[in-house]
């Protein structure tokens, strides 16, 4: 993409997450919304870059638009999912597998455990990014009554209920329309968590 095809408003950028499902963030090869903004690919913080006031807001329309769910999907990333997809991650999610739980940390197990019994809290740290790129929890940012950013994580039956999310898919058909997105967009099956974790990436 060059500077005369970039797309500089949240309704266009949606219209890309619509065809292909998926978008990233930032990446240098992948479509992001950060590389449609300012039309390069850019590398290092995009908080740095001329169109950085642009590019959060429209990042922050996208991520609060009721069609769009944020998860770390592809490459332990920020992705972007299309409500399209949300029962295959769902499936996937609530598959309790064995690639989301090999190797995972003590801390990460036992952040597990006390979500699961709560069904939601706010945390940081190593410990909730491991449960964020094995799809154990969903999570977002939001913001506290001191005014920080925190991130609150809770169970996918919690986000399921609240969004209205009902996934009648078959784990294996969950994950092969997921990869079958990934591959559309570009991607590979191997950047996709139960490839990531199982050793057969």
């Amino acid at each position: 993409m060059n500077k005369e095809q970039r797309l500089k408003t949240p309704e266009s950028l949606l219209v890309k997450l619509v065809e292909h499902g998926l978008l990233l963030q930032q990446d240098k090869n992948l479509p992001n919304i950060v590389s449609f903004v300012t039309g390069e690919v850019v590398r290092g913080s995009w908080w740095s870059h001329p169109d950085a006031q642009t590019i959060y807001e429209c990042l922050n329309t996208v991520v609060e638009h009721p069609d769009v769910l944020v998860s770390k999907l592809v490459l332990g990333k920020v992705t972007f999912v299309h409500r399209r997809l949300w029962s295959s991650i769902l499936a996937m999610a609530n598959s309790h597998d064995l690639w989301q739980f090999e190797n995972l940390s003590e801390q990460a197990r036992n952040l597990y455990g006390v979500i699961e019994q709560n069904g939601t809290m706010l945390s940081s740290g190593q410990k909730v990014k491991e449960l964020e790129q094995r799809l154990l929890v969903h999570s977002e940012q939001v913001h506290t009554e001191s005014g920080r950013h925190e991130t609150q994580i809770e169970t996918w039956m919690l986000w399921a209920e609240r969004v209205n999310c009902q996934s009648i898919l078959a784990v294996s058909e969950g994950k092969f329309q997921l990869e079958t997105a990934v591959r559309s967009f570009g991607g590979k099956e191997a950047m996709l968590p139960w490839y990531r974790y199982s050793g057969k990436a």
